[in-house]
């Protein structure tokens, strides 16, 4: 049975928002998916990280088959419902129909996997169950994606599994840093229940691995450990002032607005610093809360930005600013953040003489990057730790024995579905090892 969800409280700011993209009613659902031309050679399955097979469970959805749908996408993605709203399908699937050739609008994958993941979870159907009892067990350390579906993986071949989180919630960003207009923190929890209802998977959250129970003890009690651990703290900016009240790394803040409640009361004019994904979600949440004037601060042109063009054209139709080629040089303030003062840079990126300039900000978000866990694993002898990052081979391996690892400790913070594909192979290369090299398989309801 599912676990009780831990109480949220109703007055978290991530409730002012709804869907971004809403879902398709049946009969849409059913037209979009007779728009498919079902190809043979399916580039939308190559552009998809866990390969889902598009075709068919689009064809599915056409003739009605909505829980076949739903096992076909559920069967190489877990956590296909969150994927389904999060995945940046614009440069994936979608970005791959074929229609995008023929000047007509490729199918609209993203929302057809949601319509039949949302049906399958709202009516509750349960696919898989745990494959015969193998006698091994398996430590995860970190409850996000990649930790999550291995776990599930796993289970199917029979595995005992021991999820490890540092938190008190599980579904790593899943819950405390997507944007809510994509996915609130408690449809994500729903999520993660329903994919801890296939049993034998024990959760011990409050558990920092290294602190509470060390590398050592997880390499005697458990036959094979996972790390599938996400990044770690917000990168600061270095500059004078990044101390004052007002000041915050951009995913400490975005965590605080999906589990509680943030005060912006006040606030007429906020700077976000950045160019990726976190920093336009942070701009976007920030025009969602109410905040009337949000300028994004970047060192480089907007052609240069990491973050997705569709995400940034998004935020623009919702009024953000924007000052480019130029970086922060001091938060100044009493107390609390009043300015930023900034330089423009060079082609270059070096410092121009005499371009100072300053920015009204009551608030300023910093989402420059983040800090890389891989450090706490670096004493395993063998384990290959490089740059901050996990190294593994094609399978997950680690380099240590019975070491895998998947997600943003290995790839250093890329999409959820990413996580996801890396967390299933690496349970499946951790089931061949158990089982001494045979395949082993998962066993379905």
């Amino acid at each position: 049975m599912p676990r009780p969800l831990p109480a949220l409280p109703e007055t978290r700011s991530e409730t002012a928002f709804g869907d971004f993209k809403l879902p398709l009613a049946p009969s849409e659902a059913v037209a979009e998916a007779n728009r498919c031309l079902f190809c043979h050679d399916a580039p939308c399955i190559a552009a998809c990280p866990t390969a889902i097979d598009i075709p068919q469970f689009i064809r599915k959805i056409a003739t009605g088959n909505l829980r076949g749908s739903a096992r076909t996408i559920l069967e190489s993605n877990i956590l296909g419902m969150t994927c389904a709203r999060v995945c940046p399908v614009e440069v994936l699937c979608v970005g791959a129909c074929v229609y995008n050739h023929l000047d007509q609008p490729p199918i609209a994958i993203g929302r057809l996997q949601r319509h039949a993941t949302d049906a399958a979870f709202d009516a509750g159907w349960s696919f898989f169950r745990p494959g015969p009892d193998s006698g091994f067990r398996v430590a995860l350390i970190g409850g996000g994606p990649a930790s999550l579906a291995a776990a599930h993986r796993l289970r199917r071949c029979g595995h005992a599994c021991t999820i490890l989180e540092a938190k008190g919630t599980l579904g790593g960003l899943n819950s405390t840093g997507i944007a809510p207009y994509k996915l609130r923190v408690d449809r994500s929890i729903e999520e993660v229940d329903w994919v801890l209802a296939i049993g034998g998977i024990e959760v011990r959250t409050g558990v920092r691995v290294g602190e509470d129970v060390s590398l050592a003890d997880l390499e005697r009690d458990f036959d094979a450990v996972f790390v599938g651990v996400g990044l770690g703290a917000d990168s600061r900016l270095g500059v004078p002032g990044e101390d004052l009240d007002g000041v915050h790394g951009a995913t400490a803040w975005i965590e605080q607005m999906k589990l509680g409640a943030v005060e912006l009361s006040g606030i007429a004019r906020a700077v976000v610093v950045g160019g990726g994904n976190t920093a336009i979600d942070g701009v976007r949440e920030l025009l969602g809360l109410g905040v009337p004037a949000v300028t994004m601060l970047y060192r480089g042109d907007r052609s240069r930005m990491s973050g997705y063009r569709h995400e940034w054209e998004a935020a623009l139709a919702e009024g953000a600013g924007a000052e480019w080629g130029a970086v922060p040089i001091a938060c100044e303030g009493c107390r609390r953040v009043e300015t930023i003062r900034c330089v423009r840079l060079d082609a270059s990126r070096n410092a121009i003489p005499g371009s100072d300039f300053e920015l009204d900000a009551d608030l300023v978000l910093v989402a420059i990057g983040q800090s890389r866990l891989g450090a706490m694993l670096a004493a395993m002898d063998g384990l290959r730790v490089e740059g901050g990052r996990i190294a593994v081979d094609p399978h997950g391996f680690a380099g240590r024995g019975k070491w895998f690892a998947g997600g943003d400790c290995v790839n250093g913070g890329r999409e959820v579905v990413n996580a996801v594909a890396e967390g299933d192979r690496a349970a499946q290369a951790i089931d061949a090892m158990l089982r001494g090299g045979a395949k082993g398989g998962s066993s379905d309801a």
